[in-house]
């Protein structure tokens, strides 16, 4: 399969799953709890059901993998060598906190490496979108679509870090960093800011799933950054446990 002439495709289930989240974001909307009492609304569920329809009639051999979908057993999941993972709104703290830096996610996985992302902010009214050895891109809120990249980092390392999930662990290993600055953002953006050059490092001691990070993931590859475990080995996906091992996003240079 030719990525490059899907990548249009994909980035259109994602605008129009964004437009769905965005009409919900500006209602009254009610927030309720799963079982693990993390939140969902109503914008989780029609994103879901919005990616899932269109990904299906662009590729039917392909599995797809949802945060928001029905569990799919690891005896079941172990003969995927390629997949969608999809995360139909990450920061569904920052939807119901209406910070406005949430996201929808799709990615394309292909043994073990996120090749192929979509990340659109739809209150921020932006998109990013890599894939594998063709680069990676961002629309702003006029449209304009420009080529992204990772930054050298300046003397001063910029840190992006999460409002929800600053902890003590994480606070240590920016302290080790030297000098540097904190650059605050939500959800999958935090990766998006390093691969647009805003940031240089985005250390995660703290647990996330492999559909919040798969599709922000392959952007930044895309822009020249890269995402490794506390070990140095490249962040992989398609793992029997569905949880991330910590991992530090950066440049190329960390």
């Amino acid at each position: 399969m030719h990525y490059s002439s899907i990548l249009p495709d994909v980035l259109k289930i994602a605008d129009e799953a964004s437009e769905k989240v965005l009409n919900i974001y500006m209602t009254d909307f009610k927030v309720n709890y799963k079982a693990d009492e993390s939140p969902i609304t109503a914008a989780d569920v029609a994103s879901h059901r919005i990616i899932v329809s269109g990904l299906r009639n662009l590729s039917h051999d392909i599995p797809i993998l949802s945060e928001e979908g029905v569990e799919i057993p690891w005896s079941e999941r172990k003969h995927w060598h390629r997949f969608w993972l999809i995360d139909p709104i990450d920061g569904t703290k920052d939807f119901t906190q209406r910070t406005g830096e949430f996201t929808v996610n799709i990615a394309l996985i292909e043994n073990g490496e996120p090749i192929l992302g979509v990340v659109t902010a739809p209150a921020l009214k932006e998109a990013y979108w890599g894939l594998k050895g063709e680069g990676a891109h961002k629309r702003d809120r006029t449209g304009r679509v420009q080529r992204i990249r990772v930054a050298s980092p300046g003397q001063a390392k910029r840190v992006v870090a999460s409002k929800n999930h600053l902890n003590e662990e994480t606070r240590a290993f920016i302290d080790k960093l030297g000098e540097h600055e904190l650059v605050q953002a939500g959800s999958s953006l935090k990766f998006c800011k390093i691969a647009e050059g805003h940031a240089d490092i985005y250390p995660r001691l703290g647990p996330t799933c492999e559909w919040d990070t798969g599709a922000a993931h392959a952007v930044l590859l895309a822009a020249g950054g890269k995402v490794e475990t506390l070990d140095g080995e490249p962040l992989r996906y398609g793992k029997e446990d569905l949880l991330n091992p910590h991992f530090v996003a950066s440049g190329d240079w960390y």
